[in-house]
């Protein structure tokens, strides 16, 4: 079926007396009606992907006690920031947004993390490449900076992180990048719905669940319930290897990674002290106050 012209524009056959009827006419309009807005609209959108310990890997501290054993140990993509993806492939996919991007902070290592994220759907890779041992200091105060200086020069309209990653738990730089940007933000995100220059979040709270409505560009930060991220296919895996990751330094963004905060120590968590069973309130009593806890 032939939809040449511009968006809203019905073929001459349509118009024709004795077409293929008005219902069909009807249809075509409206999908290219949608289609016209959302081109016109050109909404882009960025990922940010960590690499970090993989989550089924025993975490060992350094016998310095100056961080944990990252040396031959298996890493892969965060787990919150895998969702962010996968929502961002998902608008895509509804022609909802026209690019996704996805961007890593860290060593060259990190590009194994952006392929994943190629071959999940994204359409290219920004690496910002940052020495090991500077790496080891990064804090999400310089990532976000960094962020914020792609999205601004990426001219995004939607920023998907991940809300924290399992390897530093920080929970911040999804916050904080919004606030460099001065773009509103959605936390927690377990559902993101667009509607034209609009995106409406509903996020998990202590109480429950809270939506809330947003002016585009955003940031929103991706909670476990938003979505299952899909495996990528071995085509899309071998695909991915011919998409582009381009490469810049924090120094080409304006950023300076002088680290803010020293870890003074990182400690194994203490043993966990076997259990005493009680066979009466009585003994239960007793047991409490000898241990001083009443």
């Amino acid at each position: 079926m032939r939809t040449d012209g511009p968006p809203g524009h019905l073929p001459d056959w349509l118009e024709e007396p004795g077409g293929r009827g008005e219902e069909e006419a009807r249809r075509l309009l409206i999908g290219q009606l949608r289609a016209g807005k959302m081109a016109a609209a050109g909404l882009r959108a960025m990922v940010g992907v960590k690499r970090v310990i993989d989550y089924a890997v025993k975490v060992r501290v350094k016998p310095d006690k100056t961080g944990v054993v990252t040396d031959g140990v298996k890493h892969s993509m965060n787990p919150f920031c895998e969702i962010a993806v996968e929502e961002a492939v998902r608008l895509k996919e509804k022609k909802l947004v026209s690019e996704v991007i996805a961007v890593s902070c860290g060593p060259q290592q990190c590009q194994e993390t952006i392929r994943t994220a190629l071959a999940m759907g994204a359409d290219r890779g920004l690496h910002v490449e940052v020495p090991a041992k500077e790496y080891e200091s990064l804090s999400p105060f310089q990532v976000s900076k960094i962020l914020a200086a792609l999205a601004k020069k990426e001219g995004v309209n939607l920023l998907l992180l991940g809300k924290q990653a399992i390897d530093d738990d920080c929970n911040q730089t999804g916050q904080m990048t919004a606030a460099f940007l001065d773009w509103p933000q959605g936390t927690f995100a377990s559902q993101v719905t667009l509607d034209g220059d609009w995106l409406k979040v509903e996020r998990e709270v202590d109480g429950g669940l809270e939506t809330v409505r947003l002016k585009l560009p955003a940031v929103v930060t991706a909670d476990l319930r938003l979505n299952e991220p899909r495996y990528a296919t071995l085509p899309n895996i071998m695909k991915a290897k011919k998409k582009k990751i381009e490469v810049v330094k924090p120094s080409d963004l304006g950023v300076e990674l002088t680290p803010r905060v020293t870890i003074v120590s990182v400690e194994d968590p203490p043993q966990r002290q076997a259990g005493v069973k009680v066979e009466t309130v009585e003994d239960l009593v007793a047991k409490l106050k000898e241990s001083g806890r009443i």
